[in-house]
Protein backbone atom coordinates (compact mmCIF):
# COMPACT_ATOMS: atom_id res chain seq x y z
CA UNK A 1 0.00 0.00 0.00
CA UNK A 2 1.35 3.43 -0.96
CA UNK A 3 1.77 6.07 1.70
CA UNK A 4 0.18 9.50 1.36
CA UNK A 5 3.69 11.00 1.22
CA UNK A 6 4.65 8.76 -1.71
CA UNK A 7 1.44 9.62 -3.56
CA UNK A 8 1.88 13.34 -2.91
CA UNK A 9 5.47 13.19 -4.18
CA UNK A 10 4.36 11.39 -7.34
CA UNK A 11 1.60 13.97 -7.87
CA UNK A 12 4.19 16.75 -7.65
CA UNK A 13 6.49 15.06 -10.14
CA UNK A 14 3.67 14.48 -12.63
CA UNK A 15 2.42 18.04 -12.19
CA UNK A 16 5.88 19.43 -13.01
CA UNK A 17 6.16 17.08 -15.99
CA UNK A 18 2.78 18.29 -17.24
CA UNK A 19 3.90 21.93 -16.97
CA UNK A 20 7.10 21.14 -18.89
CA UNK A 21 5.36 19.15 -21.62
CA UNK A 22 2.74 21.88 -22.11
CA UNK A 23 5.61 24.32 -22.66
CA UNK A 24 6.99 22.13 -25.44
CA UNK A 25 9.87 20.53 -23.56
CA UNK A 26 10.63 16.83 -23.54
CA UNK A 27 10.40 15.59 -19.96
CA UNK A 28 10.65 12.13 -18.43
CA UNK A 29 10.90 10.68 -14.97
CA UNK A 30 14.44 9.73 -14.05
CA UNK A 31 14.96 6.06 -13.19
CA UNK A 32 14.13 5.21 -9.58
CA UNK A 33 17.11 5.74 -7.31
CA UNK A 34 18.82 8.52 -9.29
CA UNK A 35 20.23 10.56 -6.39
CA UNK A 36 19.86 14.15 -7.59
CA UNK A 37 17.10 14.15 -10.21
CA UNK A 38 13.43 13.25 -10.40
CA UNK A 39 12.86 14.57 -13.92
CA UNK A 40 15.15 14.85 -16.94
CA UNK A 41 14.31 17.63 -19.40
CA UNK A 42 15.51 18.67 -22.84
CA UNK A 43 14.40 21.10 -25.48
CA UNK A 44 12.69 19.71 -28.59
CA UNK A 45 16.03 19.65 -30.49
CA UNK A 46 17.94 17.85 -27.74
CA UNK A 47 20.44 20.73 -27.61
CA UNK A 48 19.68 21.93 -24.08
CA UNK A 49 19.00 19.83 -21.04
CA UNK A 50 18.62 20.02 -17.29
CA UNK A 51 17.62 17.91 -14.32
CA UNK A 52 14.90 18.73 -11.84
CA UNK A 53 14.36 17.59 -8.28
CA UNK A 54 10.75 18.00 -7.14
CA UNK A 55 9.69 18.76 -3.58
CA UNK A 56 5.97 18.68 -2.87
CA UNK A 57 3.79 19.84 -0.01
CA UNK A 58 0.19 20.35 1.00
CA UNK A 59 -0.90 23.33 3.02
CA UNK A 60 -0.17 21.76 6.38
CA UNK A 61 2.01 22.98 9.21
CA UNK A 62 2.66 26.52 10.29
CA UNK A 63 5.84 27.44 8.42
CA UNK A 64 4.66 26.78 4.83
CA UNK A 65 7.95 25.11 3.93
CA UNK A 66 9.32 22.00 2.32
CA UNK A 67 11.36 19.24 3.96
CA UNK A 68 14.99 19.15 2.91
CA UNK A 69 18.18 17.48 4.11
CA UNK A 70 21.74 18.53 4.87
CA UNK A 71 22.85 16.97 1.56
CA UNK A 72 20.89 19.68 -0.29
CA UNK A 73 23.32 22.30 1.06
CA UNK A 74 26.05 20.77 -1.10
CA UNK A 75 24.13 20.05 -4.28
CA UNK A 76 25.09 22.76 -6.75
CA UNK A 77 24.98 22.51 -10.50
CA UNK A 78 24.21 24.96 -13.30
CA UNK A 79 21.91 22.38 -14.86
CA UNK A 80 20.08 21.21 -11.73
CA UNK A 81 16.91 22.92 -10.57
CA UNK A 82 14.34 22.37 -7.87
CA UNK A 83 10.62 22.66 -8.40
CA UNK A 84 8.83 23.28 -5.14
CA UNK A 85 5.17 22.36 -5.56
CA UNK A 86 2.47 23.54 -3.17
CA UNK A 87 -0.88 21.83 -3.72
CA UNK A 88 -2.67 24.01 -1.16
CA UNK A 89 -5.43 22.88 1.16
CA UNK A 90 -7.84 21.21 -1.25
CA UNK A 91 -7.34 19.23 -4.47
CA UNK A 92 -9.17 21.84 -6.59
CA UNK A 93 -6.67 24.57 -5.68
CA UNK A 94 -4.32 25.50 -8.55
CA UNK A 95 -0.87 24.25 -7.48
CA UNK A 96 1.91 26.79 -7.16
CA UNK A 97 5.33 25.86 -8.51
CA UNK A 98 8.55 27.65 -7.62
CA UNK A 99 11.49 26.93 -9.95
CA UNK A 100 14.83 27.57 -8.23
CA UNK A 101 18.43 26.97 -9.28
CA UNK A 102 20.19 24.45 -7.06
CA UNK A 103 22.77 27.05 -6.00
CA UNK A 104 20.02 29.30 -4.64
CA UNK A 105 18.49 26.45 -2.65
CA UNK A 106 21.87 25.38 -1.26
CA UNK A 107 22.67 28.96 -0.20
CA UNK A 108 19.31 29.50 1.52
CA UNK A 109 19.46 26.18 3.37
CA UNK A 110 23.04 26.64 4.50
CA UNK A 111 22.63 30.26 5.64
CA UNK A 112 19.36 29.64 7.47
CA UNK A 113 20.63 26.51 9.21
CA UNK A 114 23.84 28.21 10.35
CA UNK A 115 21.81 31.13 11.70
CA UNK A 116 19.44 28.74 13.46
CA UNK A 117 22.39 26.92 15.07
CA UNK A 118 23.87 30.26 16.21
CA UNK A 119 20.71 31.26 18.09
CA UNK A 120 19.67 29.83 21.42
CA UNK A 121 16.65 27.57 21.81
CA UNK A 122 13.44 28.42 23.68
CA UNK A 123 14.98 27.42 27.02
CA UNK A 124 18.22 29.33 26.34
CA UNK A 125 20.09 26.16 25.37
CA UNK A 126 22.51 25.64 22.50
CA UNK A 127 20.73 24.00 19.57
CA UNK A 128 21.73 20.51 18.45
CA UNK A 129 22.65 20.00 14.81
CA UNK A 130 20.57 17.58 12.75
CA UNK A 131 20.36 16.60 9.08
CA UNK A 132 16.89 18.15 8.73
CA UNK A 133 16.49 21.42 6.81
CA UNK A 134 13.47 23.45 5.66
CA UNK A 135 13.07 25.65 2.63
CA UNK A 136 10.73 28.37 3.85
CA UNK A 137 8.81 31.20 2.20
CA UNK A 138 9.87 33.42 5.12
CA UNK A 139 12.87 33.04 7.42
CA UNK A 140 12.01 35.96 9.73
CA UNK A 141 11.70 33.58 12.72
CA UNK A 142 15.33 32.57 12.19
CA UNK A 143 17.05 35.76 10.95
CA UNK A 144 14.84 38.35 12.60
CA UNK A 145 13.09 41.20 10.82
CA UNK A 146 16.09 43.40 10.00
CA UNK A 147 18.89 41.11 8.77
CA UNK A 148 16.71 38.64 6.90
CA UNK A 149 17.85 37.96 3.32
CA UNK A 150 14.83 35.64 2.86
CA UNK A 151 11.82 37.74 3.88
CA UNK A 152 8.20 36.89 3.08
CA UNK A 153 7.88 37.10 -0.69
CA UNK A 154 11.47 36.12 -1.56
CA UNK A 155 10.14 33.05 -3.40
CA UNK A 156 7.73 35.11 -5.54
CA UNK A 157 10.41 35.78 -8.16
CA UNK A 158 10.63 32.00 -8.70
CA UNK A 159 6.90 31.32 -9.08
CA UNK A 160 6.43 29.66 -12.49
CA UNK A 161 9.97 30.79 -13.42
CA UNK A 162 10.34 28.14 -16.12
CA UNK A 163 12.56 30.53 -18.09
CA UNK A 164 15.34 29.85 -15.56
CA UNK A 165 15.76 26.41 -17.11
CA UNK A 166 17.15 28.12 -20.24
CA UNK A 167 15.57 25.60 -22.58
CA UNK A 168 14.05 28.04 -25.08
CA UNK A 169 15.47 27.59 -28.59
CA UNK A 170 16.67 31.21 -28.63
CA UNK A 171 18.88 30.47 -25.62
CA UNK A 172 20.93 28.01 -27.68
CA UNK A 173 21.51 30.60 -30.40
CA UNK A 174 22.47 33.26 -27.85
CA UNK A 175 24.95 30.89 -26.17
CA UNK A 176 26.56 30.04 -29.51
CA UNK A 177 27.12 33.76 -30.14
CA UNK A 178 29.04 34.28 -26.88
Amino acid sequence: MSSQTTLLGAAGEYHVMTELLLRGYIAALAPHGVPKADILVTDDNGERHCSIQVKTRRDRGSDGGWHMNVKHEGIRSERLFYCFVDFGKIPTTRPQVYVLPSECVADALKASHRKWLDTLGKQGQQRNDSPMRRLLPDYTNIFGATDNPYRMGWLDQYRDAWHLLHLESGDVEREAET
